[in-house]
């Protein structure tokens, strides 16, 4: 070890640290640090990148893999939040990184890839969710992604090989070409790395790489069966595009896999922000078996949009959102679970009863805001909208 020859002291001992190898940091909330700052950005694919993030006065990041969190992003001087699942691991707690595949006239995902760069401060909201590994302990694991489906399932993967632990896990990947299969070349590393994690990848066409010694095609159960003989003895975890899913389901079902077994997770928010839109249209033309029933006993409260001027009914049983949609009112809106924070509004007046998870802020409920779509009115209320 080199010395100063006038103080005898380390050299090394003299050198500035970075502030979180000091000392175990402080934890991460929303409610300290509204604001994380993005550290890198790494191509994945020509249309993924991964998104890394740290909290500017070093505190860590405590979650359990497969949750998600939700950014704020101003864009085009309108707030839109997006959830997004985290696909790094907790393992590695000074940085949190998202994965987002650049969705065709997506407004978030082509703003991401377009616009956020290291050094640039996103709000943020989370982590939340319950589609996790860590809830549910069993001997065997069965992951099945579809696109970017892959981000959560790959930080249960990822936290799981960090840990030394060689659990039993069979990882099915399905991608439109082999140059589309996001983490490959990670997930390869960990399967050499740990004799009980195996991966396969089922493509639907061969893209530029004519020399694929992999499966084409779509995922079928004979399929499943000769890759994972035993998959009716695992713990299933599924996430990508909706019509992945249902196959997914169907496949299962059709099998007499035992649904307890069965996890899923999506949060493909640029679909759901359409379906919400025609939901809107839907709704104005045929009223709901929910509003006929709260006609038949259930309290009624008037709740009044104080901006707009207008003015709907909403049954006690009923989420507010849910009531103006039907009447007609349309209101940003898009995960309808309590979880994206689209729908946070300033309520003027009145009480509800919220049931939510993770959208919003202590803070922002102390401040009197709430998320309409899983907020059932007390009594009459008035809303600043």
């Amino acid at each position: 070890m080199m010395r100063d020859a006038a103080t005898f002291e380390p050299v090394e001992s003299r050198v500035t640290k970075p502030e979180f190898w000091r000392a175990l940091p402080a934890r991460w909330t929303s409610e300290d640090e509204e604001a994380l700052v993005c550290c890198h950005v790494r191509q994945e694919t020509h249309d993924v990148k991964s998104f890394f993030f740290r909290s500017p006065q070093g505190r860590a990041f405590v979650f359990e893999p497969g949750q998600f969190i939700t950014l704020e992003l101003e864009i085009d001087g309108e707030t839109i939040n997006r959830c997004y699942t985290i696909s790094s691991a907790p393992t590695r707690p000074h940085t949190i990184s998202i994965t987002v595949k650049r969705v065709p006239g997506g407004k978030v995902s082509n703003w991401l890839h377009d616009n956020l760069q290291a050094g640039m401060s996103v709000r943020v909201l989370g982590p939340a969710g319950e589609f996790t590994c860590a809830r549910h302990p069993a001997r065997k694991f069965l992951f099945l992604s579809a696109g970017s489906g892959i981000t959560p399932l790959m930080s249960m993967s990822r936290a799981h090989h960090e840990l030394g632990d060689d659990q039993d896990i069979v990882f099915v990947h399905s991608a439109r070409t082999p140059d589309d299969i996001i983490f490959a070349r990670e997930l390869d590393l960990i399967a050499s790395n740990q004799a009980n994690f195996r991966t396969s990848f089922v493509c639907e066409r061969l893209g530029a790489r004519t020399n694929w010694p992999g499966v084409t095609g779509f995922l079928t159960l004979p399929l499943l069966k000769l890759i994972a003989p035993d998959f009716m003895e695992r713990e299933v975890f599924t996430c990508g595009p909706a019509p992945y899913m249902k196959a997914v389901r169907d496949l299962l079902d059709e099998a007499g896999f035992d649904r307890r077994h069965y996890h899923e997770e999506s949060f493909s928010f640029e679909t759901l922000v359409s379906e919400s839109a025609a939901s809107d249209a839907a709704s104005a033309e045929t009223a709901t078996e929910e509003q006929s029933q709260a006609g038949n006993g259930v309290a009624r409260f008037t709740v009044s949009f104080a901006r707009s001027h207008r003015e709907i009914t909403c049954g006690a049983d009923q989420p507010v959102l849910t009531a103006a949609r039907e009447a007609g009112v349309r209101l940003p809106a898009s995960c309808t679970q309590g979880m994206c924070g689209t729908c946070k509004v300033k309520l003027v007046s009145g009480q509800v009863e919220m049931k939510h998870n993770g959208g919003i802020r202590q803070r922002e409920i102390d401040q009197g805001m709430v998320l309409l779509c899983c907020s059932k009115p007390l009594s009459d209320l008035v809303v600043d909208k």
